[in-house]
C-alpha cells in the first residue's frame, strides 16, 4: 500500500462546507457586492495615496538632486572663477610688460643713436685734430723751407 504524498499546510486543500446561496432580501441588498465594492474603493484610495506619496518623494528627490547639482556647480565654478580672474590679471600684466618693453626698446634705440653720434663726433674731432697736426707740421715745414730760402 502506498502512502499519500505529504503536502505542506499551505498547499493542502481544506474542504469547505458547501456554500448555499441565500436569497437576496431587502435588508441585505448585495452583501457580497457591497463588500467587493468597499474593497475596490479601499484599494483605489490606497493606490491614490501611494501614487501621491510616490510623486511627493519623486519631487523631493528631484529637488535634492538639483540642490546637490547646484552646490557642485558652485564648488567647481568657484575655482573656475578664481582661475579666470587670475588669467585676466596675468593678461593685464603681460600687456603692461609688453608696453614697458616697447618703451625701453625705443629708449635704447635713442641711446644707441646718441652714442653713435657721439662716436662719430669724437672720430671727427680726432680726424680734425689729426688734420690740424698735419697742417701744423706742413706749415712748419713750409716755414722752415722759406727761412732756408731767405738765409741763402
Amino acid at each position: 500500500m502506498q502512502t499519500p504524498p505529504q503536502y505542506s499546510p499551505a498547499r493542502t486543500r481544506v474542504a469547505h462546507p458547501p456554500v448555499t446561496e441565500k436569497p437576496q432580501s431587502a435588508t441585505d441588498p448585495g452583501g457580497i457586492e457591497s463588500s467587493l465594492l468597499h474593497l475596490l474603493q479601499d484599494h483605489h484610495r490606497e493606490s491614490l495615496r501611494l501614487r501621491e506619496q510616490t510623486e511627493k518623494a519623486k519631487k523631493e528627490a528631484i529637488k535634492n538632486a538639483v540642490r546637490v547639482s547646484d552646490l557642485m556647480v558652485d564648488a567647481v565654478n568657484g575655482g573656475v572663477q578664481e582661475t579666470f580672474v587670475n588669467e585676466k590679471r596675468i593678461e593685464y600684466e603681460v600687456r603692461a610688460l609688453a608696453a614697458t618693453i616697447t618703451r625701453f626698446m625705443k629708449q635704447t634705440d635713442q641711446w644707441l643713436t646718441a652714442t653713435r653720434a657721439i662716436n662719430t663726433a669724437v672720430k671727427e674731432i680726432g680726424d680734425f685734430e689729426n688734420w690740424m697736426k698735419t697742417m701744423e707740421f706742413d706749415c712748419k715745414s713750409i716755414n722752415a723751407a722759406i727761412r732756408n730760402i731767405h738765409q741763402d
